[in-house]
């Protein structure tokens, strides 16, 4: 279905970026925008697949092979 085109460093660096934005979320429980963190969901998803939707539209690549 997803084809892989999210190398090793990029998907290390969003799995991260979305832990430390869901890790904000539990956190801050009293910020007014809290929810804003939820975005977390997004590189994390997309680290842990592998695949990124927004590079294949672009042609994008940063796995070998």
């Amino acid at each position: 279905m997803f084809q892989k085109n999210v190398g090793t460093i990029d998907r290390a660096l969003r799995i991260l970026v979305g832990l430390a934005l869901l890790a904000g979320f539990f956190l801050n429980a009293e910020a007014s925008y809290r929810w804003l963190y939820l975005i977390g969901i997004v590189p994390l998803a997309t680290g842990l697949m592998s695949s990124c939707p927004l590079y294949s539209i672009f042609g994008i690549r940063t796995c070998k092979g």
